[in-house]
């Protein structure tokens, strides 16, 4: 041992008692909370608990759940005829075999409804669907021909027009092609869900005489197209049904996905909310809750857990609107293991990753050495 070395060791031994009173490890920073309520994250529209929906005062809808509303919705729709009516802005393609001028004739429907053909003149097209359509011409061709054979196809329903907004990848309105069009077809539509989606979707169903309904929503409020913020959609009293994706994931649910869309229907995805990670992680903060994600995904979203935490014991709390509190655990370990689920996050949750004492000890005894080696590493020595 060289003297350099043997008066450094002798120097920090005389420190050690007063170093080490400075170095008892404690926790991480911790965000900030009140202990007699949860914090509170800005979030457009709360999340309404399964048997609530919020209608157009923000008061909570008790005479029905928003599944019996989803579920009444599918069976109306189960039972009715799907062949659309012609509208305006669509466009028809009208062949008849045996007459040349109107022999594979394309035509626009025009803004008052009517289409225009030769020997035929003005046609009221509008509110005919595509079979009527058919038999209407066949009809006044009888007075030129035996026996005309009219074929006629919607080639395309630009009047039948159902919305998708919000936090999707392609955000706008689609044609329904035909009646068999479902949920899962406007949102496949329309990109699917982007990366800062909530975990649920505001339906505002069209009644049958309301095809034009999405449109006239829309030019309410023209920036709704591409904001996550569905609190507009709730000022005029539209009453949406909110589906809850965790719902529709399980085998009950996913029926609703195939139910047929209408022209009119609004489909509403918000932006995602937070969830607050705090202790024993690498960035505790706020996190956006993205679809799907987990206990484990945020944790290491919040760049993974430290040396002292205790990972069979990671503590979620969540609360409801109504004020309730409920507490659940993680074990990170059987998770990664798949003994036991990984729960999903929701909105407004706190994750808190706990400590355990005898890593704490460790934790405690390695931070002060780590702290003596730098400080000696920069005393000079004579």
């Amino acid at each position: 041992m060289t003297g350099q070395q043997f008066r450094r060791i002798s120097l920090v031994s005389t420190f050690l008692p007063f170093l080490c009173i400075g170095c008892v490890p404690t926790a991480p920073p911790r965000m900030a909370t009140s202990s007699s309520s949860a914090p509170q994250f800005s979030q457009a529209v709360p999340d309404a608990p399964v048997g609530s929906a919020p209608n157009a005062t923000g008061r909570i809808n008790t005479e029905q759940t928003d599944v019996e509303r989803l579920a009444a919705v599918w069976q109306q729709r189960r039972e009715e005829v799907t062949d659309y009516p012609i509208g305006p802005g669509d466009v028809i393609e009208v062949s008849v075999p045996a007459m040349k001028e109107l022999e594979n004739r394309t035509i626009r429907v025009s803004g008052e409804g009517a289409i225009s053909l030769p020997f035929l003149g003005t046609i009221q097209a509008k509110g005919l669907t595509q079979d009527q359509m058919t038999e209407q011409l066949r009809q006044r061709l009888d007075k030129y021909m035996y026996n005309p054979q009219v074929n006629v196809f919607v080639r395309e329903y630009r009047s039948r027009q159902a919305a998708v907004i919000g936090a999707v990848n392609k955000p706008g309105l689609y044609s329904l092609a035909s009646g068999a069009d479902t949920i899962l077809d406007l949102l496949a539509m329309a990109g699917g869900l982007s990366g800062t989606a909530a975990q649920r979707i505001l339906f505002i169903p069209a009644e049958p005489l309301e095809s034009d309904k999405a449109k006239a929503l829309l030019s309410l409020f023209p920036t709704q197209l591409t904001s996550t913020d569905a609190a507009p959609l709730f000022l005029k009293k539209t009453d949406p049904i909110i589906i809850d994706l965790q719902f529709l994931s399980n085998g009950d649910g996913q029926i609703y996905m195939t139910m047929p869309a209408r022209p009119g229907d609004v489909f509403m995805v918000p932006g995602g909310g937070d969830v607050l990670i705090d202790g024993w992680v690498e960035k505790p903060g706020a996190y956006k809750v993205t679809p799907g994600l987990t206990v484990l995904g945020a944790v290491t979203a919040a760049g993974g857990v430290l040396f002292p935490a205790d990972t069979s014991m990671v503590k979620i709390l969540r609360t409801d609107k109504a004020g309730t509190r409920t507490f659940l655990t993680s074990d990170l370990e059987k998770i990664k293991k798949g003994e036991e689920e990984d729960l999903r996050v929701q909105e407004g949750d706190v994750v808190e990753v706990t400590s355990t004492n005898a890593k704490l000890v460790s934790y405690g005894v390695y931070k002060i050495f780590t702290t003596l080696v730098h400080i000696g590493g920069n005393i000079p020595i004579f």
